[in-house]
């Protein structure tokens, strides 16, 4: 059956006339990659947000700087990890860029992070230097002195503009609209003061391969603790090619376009298109807000960009947007889906409205992202296309068997781009990853006589917020905390707006307990989207014989209210 499979997906290709035999090690490391598109596309802006845009040399020197002052003053080595957490601004980029031209490992941070959950990715990683903008650094400066962090890197939200607009824009944001929180570390410097250092002498380039450790990507576990995604060079240099691959079947002239960024780049499917992008010259529009709607509308407005990357909700709201309407979209050749499922009315309300249609595709933390993706000459609405080049699928049922065409089973990837494995977690990695190099990715999905594939269920329980994974388990082991709350159980419910809501089972332990109450204190525990938008309260939760709580029946008993 897996020859057949294999066979059918190889027809595919030579119809569409989508080269197979991509070379995913091209370059041997990100920096390689990053270092030769400095060389060819000099004079080209590579990323832009606020109305202010670096080109490909400046963000060379300023990430070299970044690099040299990591070398010269942190104390850090080869392999030693670099927390980054701020939204999407330039200076994502300079640092992110520096770090791995230093040899050292990023770890993306979600700047949204609650105390709890930071403490634990800071600590879980051994995160030595935290970089962090100043509007979201409250939540770590009061957690930095309980982990492994030595050195704080400050930045504000204009750093990278030009005098005088750094100083009005950080002077408002700081002093006029009061964005900026007070806090104190005790061993702190601001980013261009580390620039500065670190332009003083010429950093020292590191050997780095493709099986070096590039970032530690966290994603939510069934046991309630983020787990870091080990992907190395060659993983993503592997994914950017293959995404490369795919490209040619759009006919996109990628040198000099604008790709429009909303999505948080510290999220792998937005990452690695920004990696993509930097590789073809094209100018990475960062947003740093996608929640200001108005934000969004305005930058279509002023940029008209060649490719946009969204998400379901995200097509939603723009496609209500009076605004949005109204504009043009002349500009506009490919719009990019991923994160969350893509429904039919949204994908073609989207095209109703752009003139452009959608196309969706699959991956997840553990595949760098992409695993699979809607070509451009081969487009079906419903499924999430064919697997990207030198990537095998399968699915399985309970046993491990393959199975056939049109039989639904756990989906099972095998390519260059599936992660390392679990940061300090053998077991972990050994749930989900065999010695063969198959991935276990936890949905149900049907694989089609012409090698296009669907997802048709999950069998994680996790629930997607706005393209964010939820997982339950952890919601369940927060709320257990709660001194009125004998037991819980969290499911997620269709919403209009964010996809999925998240409702909250729970059996009081105390009469008095509210459902405000449950609401406020897992709002001190979890990011904002984590939160549950409902409470319902039961005298008991449905189980198995052997205790086990019954998320299944809750979810049925959901989707009926």
């Amino acid at each position: 059956m897996q020859a057949d499979i294999s066979a059918a997906i190889a027809a595919r290709y030579q119809d569409l006339n989508i080269e197979w035999n991509v070379d995913v090690t091209a370059y041997p490391s990100i920096v390689s990659l990053f270092e030769e598109a400095m060389r060819n596309f000099a004079d080209l802006p590579v990323c832009s947000s606020l109305g202010h845009a670096l080109t490909y040399q400046e963000l060379d020197r300023l990430s070299a700087d970044f690099a040299s002052w990591l070398q010269i003053d942190s104390g850090l080595a080869k392999g030693d990890r670099v927390a980054i957490q701020m939204p999407n601004l330039m200076q994502y980029l300079v640092a992110c860029m520096g770090t791995l031209r230093a040899g050292m490992v990023v770890v993306n941070t979600n700047p949204l992070y609650t105390e709890r959950e930071l403490e634990h990715q800071l600590n879980d990683s051994g995160a030595r230097v935290l970089v962090v903008q100043a509007n979201v650094a409250e939540v770590a400066s009061k957690v930095v002195a309980k982990t492994k962090v030595e050195r704080v890197v400050l930045t504000e939200i204009a750093d990278l503009h030009p005098v005088p607009k750094r100083w009005l824009v950080n002077g408002v944001v700081k002093y006029v609209t009061k964005m900026v929180p007070k806090v104190h570390f005790s061993n702190v410097i601001k980013f261009n003061q580390a620039l500065r250092r670190g332009a003083t002498q010429a950093f020292t380039p590191v050997d780095v391969s493709l099986d070096d450790l590039a970032m530690l990507q966290y994603t939510g576990g069934t046991t309630g603790l983020a787990k870091g995604a080990m992907l190395s060079h060659g993983n993503i240099v592997a994914n950017v090619m293959q995404l490369d691959g795919f490209f040619e079947t759009f006919g996109i002239e990628a040198q000099g376009s604008v790709f429009m960024q909303p999505l948080p780049v510290y999220h792998i499917y937005a990452f690695t298109i920004s990696m993509y992008s930097l590789k073809k010259g094209a100018h990475t529009l960062f947003i740093p807000n996608p929640r200001d709607l108005g934000s969004v509308v305005d930058a279509f407005e002023q940029y008209k960009p060649t490719v946009f990357c969204g998400l379901n909700t995200l097509f939603v709201a723009l496609c209500n947007d009076p605004r949005f309407q109204s504009l043009t979209f002349e500009n506009l050749a490919l719009t990019m889906s991923g994160g969350m499922a893509l429904t039919q009315d949204a994908a073609e309300r989207w095209a109703e409205v752009t003139e452009c249609k959608v196309y969706e595709g699959y991956g997840l933390t553990e595949t760098s992202p992409t695993a699979t993706s809607n070509p451009g000459n081969g487009r079906q609405l419903g499924t999430i296309g064919i697997p990207v080049p030198q990537t095998e699928v399968k699915t399985v049922n309970e046993h491990g068997e393959t199975l056939g065409f049109g039989d639904a089973g756990e989906l099972c990837i095998k390519g260059p781009q599936v992660m390392q494995g679990y940061w300090q977690r053998p077991e972990a990695t050994a749930e989900v990853l065999d010695e063969s190099g198959w991935f276990s990715t936890g949905d149900v999905a049907v694989i089609q006589p012409d090698g296009y594939l669907k997802i048709v269920d999950r069998i994680k329980d996790m629930i997607i917020v706005s393209g964010f994974n939820v997982y339950p388990n952890e919601l369940e082991d927060v709320c257990a905390r709660h001194p009125g709350v004998l037991e819980c159980a969290a499911v997620g419910v269709p919403s209009e707006t964010t996809g999925e809501g998240i409702r909250m089972y729970v059996v009081k332990s105390d009469a008095a307990l509210t459902e405000d109450d449950v609401i406020a204190y897992m709002r001190e525990q979890v990011t904002g989207y984590k939160v549950p938008k409902s409470i319902v309260f039961r005298d008991d939760l449905p189980k198995t014989n052997v205790g086990k709580i019954l998320r299944r029946e809750l979810r049925d008993e959901a989707a009926n209210d």
